[in-house]
């Protein structure tokens, strides 16, 4: 049975490496960068199968042979997926950590192979560490195992730049780069390519991801997820054309997916924002975790700015454009308020300022209380 769900959307690229293999003119590194959730790591699972597959079809892998069967139940032993992992507890030295991170590995493509819908949590302190680049590099050393090559794929390849891992991953990496082993096809995906090194982007030949139409995103929850498509077509809208953060907006054993409850964490900063007392603020900045930055509130900020997006369409009489239909009476109440046709623009800067000092790992309660006051001051025109 196949663990991997069948590959949705993005035609133009797949037909565009699919050719490039089939002439053999596709080149041993590659970068799929594109908006998060896009399906950038399903396609270069795609790519892998189709570099392996023997007896591909004209428009791709053929699904049936050996090689596309262990393929997609992530059991080919010449396909090797990493990604961002939480740093295991209690590994100290380099090996027990190679080890550890092995085996955390493992147990991850176990659960992928379980659940191929399965939404990690946002936030979740993660990286892509040396001792994995070192496990890399070792397997790319050896001979393929069954198949005519080796295919790498490094998810969400960002997280090896300094100040999400070290330095030294990312440097290892570069090596292999440098001098890639024969039959050898390495594969990245990113979210934010500009955070990748200068001099490991600059080896990879881009390939760009954009996000799906909603009726499609829409499309796969419903055949996929057996979600009702009225709650398909809100959850295409909120992620704006990404299947994997369209999942993580669908509930969880009834609780709120992990995304929603970000995305009504921000309404309430907005609403705690411009209430008339300053208790709802207070209360807010005090309820705010006072670590993790860089995680879930680094995340809710992203929301705010999105809802703030969304009031700038609703005072400008374009609600087609509004992602949170769902709230669009709350954006027009707030709309009809604004101070000043630029007071969105002084409210979205300084969300801005508050997420460059929560990547810099600044007291969130002290950059939410500041940014509440701030955004206040924009919105209402009063301190």
């Amino acid at each position: 049975m196949s663990a991997l769900l069948p590959l949705h959307g993005h035609d133009a690229a797949r037909s565009a490496l699919n050719q490039a293999v089939a002439t053999g003119q596709l080149p041993g590194s590659l970068l799929l960068h594109g908006p998060a959730g896009v399906g950038k790591q399903r396609l270069g699972l795609w790519l892998g199968q189709r570099l392996l597959c023997t007896a591909p079809r004209p428009d791709g892998p053929c699904d049936e042979c050996t090689a596309c069967r262990l393929a997609l139940r992530l059991e080919h032993p010449d396909l090797h997926w990493f990604f961002p992992l939480p740093r295991p507890k209690g590994a100290t030295g380099p090996e027990k950590l190679a080890e550890a991170l092995e085996d955390a590995r493992a147990a991850e493509l176990d659960a992928r192979r379980n659940n191929p819908l399965r939404v990690p949590t946002p936030g979740e302190p993660v990286g892509l560490y040396l001792a994995q680049i070192h496990t890399l590099r070792r397997i790319a050393a050896q001979r393929p195992a069954m198949g005519p090559r080796k295919v790498f794929l490094i998810g969400d390849a960002e997280y090896l730049v300094p100040q999400e891992s070290s330095p030294e991953a990312a440097n290892a990496l570069l090596k292999v780069l440098e001098e890639p082993p024969p039959e050898t096809t390495i594969i990245l995906t990113a979210s934010n390519p500009d955070a990748l090194l200068d001099t490991i982007r600059s080896r990879l030949l881009p390939v760009r991801l954009r996000p799906l139409p909603h009726d499609e995103v829409a499309a796969f929850l419903v055949r996929h997820g057996g979600v009702a498509p009225e709650a398909a077509r809100a959850a295409a809208r909120l992620a704006e054309g990404s299947i994997g953060r369209a999942l993580a907006f669908l509930p969880v054993d009834g609780e709120p997916g992990p995304l929603e409850t970000l995305r009504q964490d921000a309404r309430a900063y907005l609403a705690a924002a411009i209430a008339s007392s300053p208790v709802p603020r207070l209360a807010a900045a005090h309820a705010c975790s006072p670590t993790g930055a860089r995680g879930t509130f680094y995340d809710t900020l992203e929301f705010l700015t999105l809802w703030l997006r969304d009031l700038a369409a609703a005072a400008a009489g374009a609600e087609e454009l509004v992602v949170n239909a769902d709230a669009i009476d709350f954006l027009r109440d707030l709309a009809r308020r604004l101070p000043s046709a630029g007071a969105v623009d002084d409210a979205i800067r300084a969300v801005d300022e508050a997420r460059a000092l929560a990547y810099g790992n600044v007291n969130p309660q002290l950059i939410l209380a500041h940014l509440l006051a701030g955004l206040r001051r924009a919105l209402t025109g009063r301190p």
